[in-house]
Formats: C-alpha cells, structure tokens, sequence
C-alpha cells in the first residue's frame, strides 16, 4: 500500500481550530511523503507522524485516530477479537439519501458502523474495548452504534470483564430521530448494570466527544481519562455562543477545562495511554495479593498518656501540629504506597486541591488512599488553601470512597485540615451537605475505613474524613471542636486566650486515648519533619498491616456493626 493511501486514514477536519489536520502536499512535493499540519503550518514526514503516534512533531498537536489503528495502539498484539460484526442500520425516518449515504460511507471507510467493539488483552489483562471512529458519520450514535455498546458492556458483565470505551462524537444522529435517543438510554442502562455487579468501566475522551454521548455513557466511568486538548461537552461552542450571544472564553469545553471543574479524573497523553490503562486494570485485578495479621500483637499508644502530657503542653502541640516543616498528606502518599495514581474532580463542579486522591498499593493490595492536602510552601498553600476542603473536596472524598466500596478495596484517610473552608463559594455549593453526606456514607461504607490525623484534625471538615473503624493519631497532632483561637472567641469573646482554651478542650492525642476517641498514638521524632518521618511511616505500615488483616477478615455487616457501635457509645 502506498504511503499517500496508508495516511489517507489518518486525515482529519479541519472545522476544529484548536486541533490538526493533513492537507494534501504540494504538487513540487513527491506525493504521500509530506503532509501538512493545519494548526502550526509546518510541513510534516508521514512515516514520522504515524511513528509518534499521529501527534504533530513540531507543535505536538493531536491528529484524530482510526479505530483499528486505536486498537492496535492500546491492545497486546494479535489478541484483539471482534465483536457483532455485521449488524444492519435502519432508517427509522425513511429519511431520503441516508441508506446510500451509509453505503458510501462504507465503501470510503471500510467501517460497518462508527463504533468498533470486542475483546483485547492490555499488558496481559483481558478487557473489553469499543472504539468511535469519527470517519463515519462523525461518530453520531445511532441505533447500530447503541446497541454494539450496550451488546458489548452485556457480554462483560457476564464474562466479569472490565470495559474501556473510546468517545469521540458529534452526538446523536439525527437521521434516525428518536431511535437514536433512546440510544442514550440503553447503553447507560447497561452501564448501570455492570456497575451494580461490580465491573470496572474506563470512559477515555477524545476530540470530539459531544451531544447524546457525552449525556451518556462518555461521561459515567468509575474512572474518566481525557486526551489532552479534546473538545468535550453537550452543546457545541457555536450553539452556546449562538444561544447566549456572547464569545466563549479561550479553552472552554477542553480537557483542561473539565480537568478543573471536576469532570474527569486526568488527562493522559497519547503515548502514556496504554500504559495508564494497563496500570489501573491491574489495580482494580481480582486475586490481588492481601495484607496479612501481623506478627507483632502491639495495640494502643506506643506511649503512656502520662508520658504523652510530660512532653509538652497543649498548646505547645498545638503549634507543632501546625509546623511548616511538618510532613503534609502528599508525603505520606509518597513514602507508603505504590503504583499510586491519582484521580481528580467531584463530578459536579471542580477539582479542589486541598483533597488528594487515588488507588495505590500497601505491601501489594489496591487501597483507595484520600489525603487532606497542605502544601510546604507559600505557594502550595494558596494553591491547596492551607488544607481547607471546599464542598468539592468532600464530594470528590466521599466518590473515591464509594468508588472504593464497589470494588472491596480498604480506604485509608490522612487527615489534616484546620476546618472546612468557610468563605461565600463553599456555603453557595452546600458546605454543610457535604460534609453531612459525607458522614453519612461513612458510617456504612461495607469495606474497612481507617483514619490518621497528622497534623490539625479540625471540626467537621475534619471529621467528614474521620468517620472510620478506627482513628490513629501522630503524637503532636490535635484534633478538636475547633481552633483554640475559635473556642477562646466563642465562649469568652476573648481569641487571645487561646493557650487556655487548648488546655481546656482535651485535644492532645493523650486525652483523646484517654476519651477512647481515638483508638491509638503513633509516636514522633522530637523535631518531625520529611528527612526523619521514616521513623514513623516505618511503626504506620506496620500498624496498618494489622488493621487491615484484622478488619480485612469482617464481614461486610460486622464492619459496619463495628463502625455504628464505634460512635454510638460516645
């Protein structure tokens, strides 16, 4: 096959500015060598681009890609498997020329429809993979199209298979009227059922992905990963310019922009794609290796509450739990867990920043690790807002928990949070919802929960995260109503009496220990900071390894019994 017809499958249109396109060469140029890029202009090698992944060398746009080539990309060579092949598309409507349309389109593309589905092995997990092609009809999904999708996710929920679908999409087709509507409902439907029998759904983004798709299965995977730049939304830009008669700001409906409003978990690069997808199938893989009971039986403090009260004053923990040096969520995550990937976004709103979250591995088995996140610098903390959760923060917390409860995998918390952020936005979004909600799920969440303050476990935010089997404490961390600084203005109108109110509210780890607030003291180095906190994460793993051998063993109404009688008898 020549050069010139091989990269004819790989052109793209060009209606989308913000992404590429290939224009045939100049007459001057030998024909199929050189194409041209659409966005930077620059003349490109056909051989170079296919190598690289269909992405422009020069401005690192994107080309859209073919879905056999899509295929062939992510899946282990020769283990791909077709699926219902040769499914007829009506014509609901009778709408005139649409038959001879689809002939032609099949004829051009050598596609039978604009979605191919089957069965593929990703670095030797068994998957099944649906990937639009937006050659055919620009992907609209219509009856043939919902009903390979809905076929596809069926077959995987009785074979207990996880699903990767590829969106791209200009939406419903609209020669097929209503039909293709209802499209949107079966092949969620669908979804839902696999999700209720606990099976894995990867939703990837590409350019496009818009309309009836994105208003259904694009936008339901337990995980949603998105290529960098894709156009994503329900409307079209210029039906919301149109609409509303205003320019649309720069970036808006991209990957970047539903990054930060919460919307998909990451954005994956093209050539990172199969090795991100290999990764988060073998997290979510059955017959993963689990922690064990740990051989060494110690329970409770590692100190007595009267050593713990001689080492120094409350207030005096007070100013070390709030310590700039002192080890963040982020390092914790670091130095406990492997192959962490970190996911992103509520679903409803944004990507708060003060909540970090993911999958990772303890001595092996998947857990769902959600750390409360200060940053170590000026900047970090503006940009984390010192560790004070937004609504988003809880909400995007609290769907990694149930995410984790689908799958059995323990959750493990790392609390640290002065409070929950009180400014105008937090209360417009429901800050207290949150954080009731929050609670709530908790409180029955059928996998075994466990919650670490290390550093300031402050009110309610802090107990949004804290509603667990057990909660451990560092040996200069607090954990309180509020702030001393609050309590002192509360109650005696006076914030200067802080010091006092420290004494007067028992939130040392010693008086929490002694309260049976909490379940254990996990001690500190004298002056705790990153280059030291091996001597702490060294005594947690081992710790954790217990819980989790112990609490791993509960049935799911024993965990939650436990949990339920845990706070009924305070």
């Amino acid at each position: 096959m020549k050069l010139e017809n091989m990269f004819k499958k790989t052109r793209l249109s060009s209606s989308r500015k913000s992404y590429i396109s290939l224009k045939e060469a100049r007459p001057e140029v030998p024909q199929g060598l050189l194409r041209k890029c659409n966005k930077c202009g620059g003349a490109i090698i056909t051989e170079d681009v296919k190598a690289g992944s269909y992405i422009c060398p020069k401005c690192g746009g994107y080309f859209r890609v073919h879905a056999y080539r899509r295929i062939e990309m992510t899946a282990d060579e020769g283990t791909f498997e077709e699926w219902d092949r040769g499914l007829t598309t009506r014509n609901p409507l009778d709408y005139k020329g649409y038959e001879e349309k689809l002939d032609q389109l099949k004829e051009k593309t050598g596609l039978e429809e604009a979605v191919v589905t089957g069965k593929a092995c990703i670095d030797g997990t068994e998957t099944v993979i649906g990937v639009c092609d937006g050659r055919f009809l620009m992907a609209s999904m219509g009856e043939v199209v919902g009903e390979k999708i809905a076929r596809a996710v069926e077959r995987a929920t009785k074979e207990k298979l996880p699903v990767i679908l590829f969106a791209c999409s200009g939406g419903a087709r609209m020669q097929e009227g209503i039909t293709s509507l209802m499209q949107m409902a079966k092949t969620s439907a669908a979804l839902k059922r696999h999700s209720d029998a606990g099976g894995l759904y990867i939703s990837v983004l590409t350019d496009p992905t818009t309309g009836g798709v994105t208003a259904s299965f694009a936008m339901l995977g337990d995980i949603i990963l998105a290529e960098p730049g894709a156009l994503i939304g329900f409307a079209g830009p210029r039906v919301i310019e149109q609409t509303i008669g205003q320019k649309l700001p720069k970036g808006f409906q991209r990957s970047e922009f539903l990054l930060e409003h919460g919307f998909i978990d990451g954005i994956v690069e093209r050539p990172q794609m199969k090795d991100t997808l290999s990764r988060i199938l073998k997290l979510h893989a059955s017959g993963t290796e689990t922690a064990g009971s740990c051989a060494d039986d110690t329970a409770g403090a590692e100190v007595s509450t009267a050593q713990h009260n001689k080492v120094a004053s409350a207030w005096d923990r007070v100013e070390l739990s709030r310590m700039k040096d002192r080890p963040v969520g982020e390092d914790y995550i670091q130095a406990m867990f492997t192959d962490f990937i970190e996911f992103h976004g509520d679903r409803c709103f944004a990507d708060d920043k003060a909540v970090i979250g993911g999958v990772g591995r303890f001595n092996g088995r998947p857990v769902t690790v959600i750390a409360q996140a200060k940053g170590t610098n000026t900047k970090e903390n503006i940009e984390r807002n010192f560790g004070m959760p937004s609504p988003d923060g809880y909400r995007k917390a609290l769907r990694l928990m149930k995410q984790a409860e689908k799958f059995g995998r323990p959750v493990i918390c790392f609390v640290d949070t002065p409070g929950a952020f009180c400014g105008l936005e937090a209360e417009e979004r429901g800050q207290g919802e949150a954080i009731a909600r929050s609670i709530y799920e908790m409180s029955a969440l059928r996998v075994p929960v466990l919650s670490i303050i290390i550093g300031e476990g402050g009110s309610g935010g802090a107990l949004a995260m804290a509603t667990s089997d057990e909660v451990w404490m560092l040996e200069n961390s607090v954990y309180s109503i509020l702030s001393p600084e609050g309590f002192a203005s509360i109650l005696w109108k006076d914030s200067t009496r802080a010091k006092e109110a420290a004494e007067v509210m028992k939130l040392t780890a010693g008086d929490l220990l002694q309260a049976r607030i909490v379940e254990q003291i996990v001690k500190e180095p004298g002056h705790y900071t990153v280059q030291n906190m091996k001597e702490v994460t060294s005594k947690l793993k081992k710790y954790m390894e217990r819980f989790l051998g112990t609490y791993g063993q509960m049935s799911e109404e024993e965990l939650t019994e436990h949990r339920y009688m845990r706070f009924r008898r305070m």
